[in-house]
Parts: structure tokens; C-alpha cells; sequence
């Protein structure tokens, strides 16, 4: 009997590697598709040599051809950081209304399960704490973030209409901050973007007075919860995310003392829209799918701190400067 067959768009991605692995681990044959916007072949190239992998170099938002069987795909294909989004907007919509749409008319022809990648995000600057799947969220569909928000928010009514119209076998995941190795070192999120100047020598930039809070799962757990949903008969949208909570105040302390350097904490303005509470609630991702996160937030930062060690000089030495500029122009 042949292998069965999984598609994941934004293979090339940080999350999508990940999954390209977990999956060739269980066996099955992997196709990885990424136009590498954002993504980087770095986190792949270790695949190349295996037959049980192929690589198809386009963008989702343009019509998908898989020859041959397909039992899954996996959307993972979006900018994912706010220098992202707020760089590439279109794009950021087109890939979550037109890629989802070409994956999901691609699941039905090929009769097989989706599963999306949504995000904490579809939860804007929440009014509910911590989060719940039955929360509908604060979202300011035209401010800078809304590009990402509401991209997102489409993508599960799609979706959703996709099983119950077409009945297409389908599985949203809302993934909430989620670290470790291959994530990109400048990519305007918070702990990247510490370590990054940490190990620059640079003061840590915590905006707004600190309090807002963030939650942090390390990527084999958020890669485990996927699969267990993917598996799974659940098709309304669950929560993966570790509901350990921290102050971003505090987790600049945390990696100031991970690092051992000397820097203190210099406070901007927060930028517009900028969500002041995240934290999951899982109770229904540990009572559907008995998943629950494990890798402490110490273990998780300390194998990707030494990740980012590891980089070549020049990826160290590059300073954010775009994000910063991204930031102010949008907050306007």
C-alpha cells in the first residue's frame, strides 16, 4: 500500500518546516509548496535528499495542480509577523481568501481533509481573557492590523462554508504565539526580536509600559496539538497555545538573564491595535484531542536561544530598522 500523501503550503515557513518534518516521520509522502516570500529553503533543504519529499516552488494564490492522490493539506501558507503583513498587505489578504479558496476547491477534487492554519489573532485586542473558541473577538478591520485579522477571520468563514455546502472534510487550528528554532531573528516579533538584541549588545525595545501579556508554546507541542487536530473528528476552530501568560515586561527580563548580558529595557509607543491580553483557553483542545503543552518555557528558550547563536554573523548583525519604520508609518 502506497504512503499516503499530505500537502503543506508555506513549507518553506517556520511552522511549515516543522510540520514537513512531523509528517515524514509518520510516514507519509510530503509535498512542500511556498513561493518563498517569506519563507527560506534553509529550513528545508535537509529534505531534498529524501524521496519521500518534493518541493513545488508557487504561490497558492494562484490556481493549484497536485498530480496524483491527496488524503491532506495543510494551509500554513501567510506572512505571520507584523513586519510582514504590514509590508505585504495585499499579498497577506490574497493568500488567506484566494489560497484558501485554490486549496480548499484543490481538497474537494482530491476528496481530501484540510485542515487551516487561523490564528489568535481572529481574536483582536480581546475583551474576554483569556480566550475562548466561543469568543468573537474586538477587531478593527481597517486599521494596520486588520490586513492579518481579518484575512484570517475570512479564511475560517470559507472554510466553514467549504463543510458544510461541499462537505469537505475540514479542521481550523487558532494558533497562539508559538517559538523555537527557524524562526526568523528580525522578524518583528517579541522574543526574536529580544534575543536578537541581546545578542547584539543592544538594549531590550518593550513597547507600551510592558503590561501587555503574550503566551508562548515551543513548536513540537504546537506541531503535536496540529497533528492530534488534523486526526481528529472535530470541525469547529480549537485553540493550540500554551496558557502559561507572561508580561512582556517580564519576558524581556527572562531573556535578559537567559543571555546573561548587561542591557536594560527602553519602553516606545505601542503600536496601533496592538493586543494588550493573549492567552488560550484549551480546555477543548485537551478534552477532544487530550493534547496539552509540555516543554516548559526555560527548556523551550534555551534550545532557541542557542539556535539563534548559531546563525552566521551577518543574520546577527542585521538591525531591525524596517520593522521600526513599518511600525511608525502604520501607527499613523
Amino acid at each position: 500500500m502506497a504512503n499516503k500523501r499530505v500537502l503543506i503550503t508555506g513549507a518553506a515557513g517556520f511552522l511549515g518546516s516543522h510540520l514537513c518534518d512531523r509528517f515524514i516521520k509518520e510516514g507519509y509522502n510530503v509535498i512542500g509548496m511556498d513561493n518563498l516570500i517569506t519563507g527560506d529553503l534553509k529550513n528545508i533543504e535537509h529534505l531534498f535528499k529524501l524521496k519521500e519529499f518534493e518541493f513545488y516552488h508557487h504561490d497558492v494564490s494562484k490556481f493549484i495542480h497536485v498530480p496524483g492522490e491527496l488524503d491532506y493539506i495543510l494551509h500554513f501558507a501567510s506572512p505571520a509577523s507584523p513586519i510582514d503583513y504590514l509590508k505585504i498587505p495585499i499579498q497577506t489578504l490574497k493568500v488567506s481568501s484566494l489560497g484558501t479558496h485554490n486549496c480548499l476547491g484543490l481538497a474537494l477534487s482530491k476528496n481530501a481533509r484540510m485542515l487551516i492554519a487561523s490564528t489568535s489573532e481572529v481574536y483582536g485586542d480581546p475583551l474576554v481573557h483569556p480566550q475562548n473558541e466561543e469568543y468573537w473577538g474586538n477587531v478593527n478591520p481597517v486599521g494596520p492590523r486588520g490586513v492579518y485579522d481579518e484575512a484570517k477571520r475570512f479564511q475560517e468563514a470559507i472554510t466553514m462554508a467549504y463543510h458544510t455546502f461541499h462537505h469537505v472534510e475540514t479542521r481550523i487550528v487558532r494558533i497562539f504565539n508559538t517559538y523555537g528554532p527557524r524562526m526568523r531573528l528580525n522578524d518583528g516579533r517579541a522574543l526574536p526580536a529580544f534575543i536578537g538584541q541581546a545578542l547584539r549588545g543592544e538594549d531590550l525595545t518593550v513597547f507600551g509600559d510592558g503590561s501587555q501579556t503574550r503566551s508562548f508554546c515551543y513548536v513540537t507541542d504546537l506541531v503535536e496539538g496540529i497533528y492530534r487536530l488534523l486526526m481528529s473528528d472535530y470541525a469547529q476552530p480549537v485553540n493550540i497555545g500554551n496558557p502559561d501568560e507572561i508580561s512582556l515586561k517580564d519576558f524581556a527580563e527572562e531573556i535578559i538573564k537567559l543571555t546573561g548580558t548587561a542591557q536594560k529595557i527602553i519602553y516606545k509607543p505601542l503600536p496601533t491595535d496592538d493586543p494588550k491580553q493573549r492567552q488560550p483557553d484549551i480546555t477543548k483542545a485537551t478534552e477532544i484531542l487530550d493534547w496539552q503543552p509540555i516543554v516548559k518555557r526555560a527548556d523551550g528558550l534555551k534550545i532557541t536561544y542557542e539556535y539563534f547563536k548559531s546563525l552566521p554573523a551577518e543574520e546577527l548583525s542585521k538591525l531591525p530598522k524596517e520593522f521600526a519604520k513599518t511600525l511608525k508609518n502604520a501607527g499613523k
